[in-house]
């Protein structure tokens, strides 16, 4: 076994906090520690809608369940000071840039302030803990540069998720090098891409867009065909955030620091992925529609190499691989849902094989 199937080891018996554990990646990351054997405090401000993972995992009954809203910094206080975990992944937010024009005071004080207030927490914490925070490809100010964004590249952002996020990026490297450097908390910055895979059903993102239409044998509309994303499976980017937790709890060196995990390869854009989603669902259509009151980047791109080189993370499905999973997913839901905590589990389990 490889030190990088090791290093999971490290989150057995860990009492362990998953912020947004009731959204797409929360769950996803919740599933996987159960499965490691943590001992999970899940905080979030809802319980999603019926069709969430969340819901068909049963995810309810089997963690320590919170519904806090991140804003209300004496309860986030009294919850992360009264369980003391070992690690905490501080996932939630509000993460679409649709609903961050419409609310935009919202997004910030959910994604800005809510993050504001885990550091606050931590500072009252008298153990060790390893905190990796999650932030975005998006705090990047948007150059529309092929190389790939570096961590140490300029942040920034136009629309107000993007802009919230940078700022809670910055928020948190204040935090580490002002009331961290001397205590037993470590902190971490993940920055990922566009994450895929089965159970998300968030309005306004593509493959739930595309799922939920096709279902229902309707055309989706597809706006900026050509804008390319850093596309991956979701167990890729968690393991880039297990990686980073697992790497943060020996060394303190990396302590404040912010990696990306983004996918090998080069980007695809919309079309493209749209047309591979194809290639597994019957009776799909389309209508490219752009909508300009919108803006969003047309080039994404993150550069990995210091998680390849520090961490020793790789990214290991590629985006057929990814596809294949993500439709695999669907298929089963609208199949038999009962089945779907067993398919999810083999597919954490099978990818688990493949870093062997």
């Amino acid at each position: 076994m490889k030190k990088n199937m090791k290093n999971l080891k490290i989150f057995k018996n860990k009492k362990i906090i998953v912020t947004g554990h009731t959204g797409f990646k929360g769950s996803w990351l919740t599933l996987w520690l159960l499965h490691l054997g943590s001992k999970i405090m899940g905080i979030s401000n809802s319980e999603n809608i019926s069709s969430s993972n969340f819901k068909l995992f049963n995810l309810k009954e089997k963690i320590i369940h919170k519904k806090v809203d991140l804003r209300n910094s004496k309860k986030i206080k009294k919850l992360i000071n009264t369980f003391k975990p070992d690690f905490i992944f501080h996932l939630a937010a509000q993460a679409i840039v649709k609903e961050s024009f419409k609310n935009p005071k919202a997004t910030w004080e959910t994604n800005t302030i809510g993050t504001i207030n885990i550091l606050e927490s931590l500072k009252k914490m008298n153990k060790s803990c390893v905190a990796v925070i999650i932030t975005s490809d998006k705090v990047y100010k948007n150059l529309e540069i092929k190389r790939g964004y570096r961590e140490n590249d300029l942040l920034g952002g136009i629309d107000p998720y993007s802009a919230s996020k940078a700022s809670a990026d910055i928020a948190i490297k204040s935090y580490a090098k002002s009331f961290f450097k001397k205590k037993k908390i470590k902190i971490g910055i993940a920055r990922a891409g566009n994450v895929i895979g089965g159970g998300d059903w968030s309005s306004g993102r593509l493959i739930p867009d595309c799922i939920k239409s096709w279902s229902k044998n309707k055309k989706v509309i597809i706006r900026n065909p050509y804008s390319t994303r850093p596309w991956q499976h979701v167990l890729d980017v968690l393991n880039g955030y297990l990686t980073l937790a697992s790497n943060l709890k020996k060394n303190k060196l990396l302590h404040g620091e912010a990696f990306n995990f983004g996918p090998s390869g080069a980007n695809t854009n919309v079309l493209k992925l749209v047309k591979k989603m194809r290639k597994r669902w019957n009776k799909v259509d389309f209508k490219i529609l752009k909508n300009k009151k919108i803006l969003e980047s047309k080039l994404l791109k993150l550069n990995s190499m210091k998680s390849k080189k520090i961490l020793k993370w790789n990214c290991i499905l590629n985006l057929d691989k990814s596809v294949l999973l993500t439709m695999e997913w669907y298929i089963k839901y609208f199949e038999n849902k009962k089945e779907l905590l067993r398919l999810s589990l083999n597919q954490i389990k099978k990818f688990e094989s493949l870093k062997k």
